[in-house]
């Protein structure tokens, strides 16, 4: 091991001299703060976490909510999509025998209707 210097020598010198001016009367025991417990820092962090969740819920709470209970049902096909259009069958418009099928729209659709024009006499 080397010598130590003259500058770790004269501060060994002064801690240890300084080390002898204290004696168990000097020290006392130990004391918890007595600061306000919870900083601002920590007051914050809650705040922020709270504001953050009640954020949350009300963006779930409005989307599962936002639906109108009145929501219009898909209208369902015209027609069956399994069963085959009938391309085959004799066309027998104008028959006085024939009845429409519901599903076909009437030919001439009556004109009444706020709006519609009178019938020319």
């Amino acid at each position: 091991m080397s010598t130590p210097s003259p500058i770790e020598e004269r501060l060994r010198a002064a801690l240890d001299a300084r080390a002898r001016l204290i004696d168990a009367h000097d020290l006392s025991p130990y004391r918890p703060p007595t600061g306000p417990a919870w900083g601002r820092r920590r007051v914050r962090r809650v705040v922020s976490a709270v504001a953050v969740t009640v954020a949350a819920a009300a963006a779930v709470a409005f989307l599962l909510l936002s639906g109108s209970p009145d929501r219009p049902h898909p209208t369902p096909p015209a027609r069956d999509p399994r069963t085959p259009p009938a391309t085959s069958a004799p066309s027998t418009h104008g028959s006085p025998t024939s009845k429409p099928s519901p599903t076909s729209p009437p030919e001439t659709a009556p004109n009444t209707g706020p709006g519609a024009t009178p019938p020319a006499r």
